[in-house]
């Protein structure tokens, strides 16, 4: 059995600070925001966010590259084409879906036809690539916060009346 040391956790923290600074460098990238607006045509049928599932047809791409076609996971609808695939999504095979979706994996259930202008299927590429890689959010980011619950508050409340 291996033991991570202390020099192997600085490592792991040293490559997750590293990630984050490497992610907020591909948001500033002009790339990127073309992505986020270019990303309009997917948003009805797909959400990208940690934790939330679109309002249309589609799973959630957050989490897509690296991820079988197929397995999101809460998402149940898929086609038979989709789920015997043996895609594996990356940037690279995202792009060739969403040119053709119908021609790279045929017999899918995406509605849609394509998306013909390369630099627009790399902006979203990218969009999806860098919002996908992003972490869950905690209840810190999300503005949230826990307090301890003081004596009283944990007090039982004794018996219920019952009429």
């Amino acid at each position: 059995m291996k033991t991570l040391t202390f020099a192997g956790f600085a490592m792991a923290g040293a490559l997750a600070l590293f990630a984050q600074g490497a992610m907020a460098a591909d948001e500033d990238d002009p790339l990127f925001e073309a992505g986020r607006a270019k990303f309009g045509i997917c948003k009805s049928c797909h959400a990208i966010v940690p934790g939330t599932r679109s309002l249309g047809r589609g799973p959630s791409l957050w989490g897509v590259v690296g991820r079988k076609a197929g397995t999101a996971p809460g998402f149940a609808d898929y086609s038979e084409a989709m789920k015997k695939s043996t895609v594996v999504w990356s940037p690279e095979t995202i792009e060739k879906y969403i040119a053709n979706p119908k021609g790279f994996i045929p017999d899918n259930a995406m509605p849609y036809n394509g998306l013909a202008n390369p630099k627009d299927r790399q902006a979203i590429v990218k969009y999806i690539a860098v919002m996908a890689a992003k972490p869950a959010p905690s209840l810190v980011e999300e503005g949230l916060t826990m307090k301890k619950a003081t004596p009283e508050q944990l007090k039982p409340l004794g018996p219920i009346p019952v009429k």
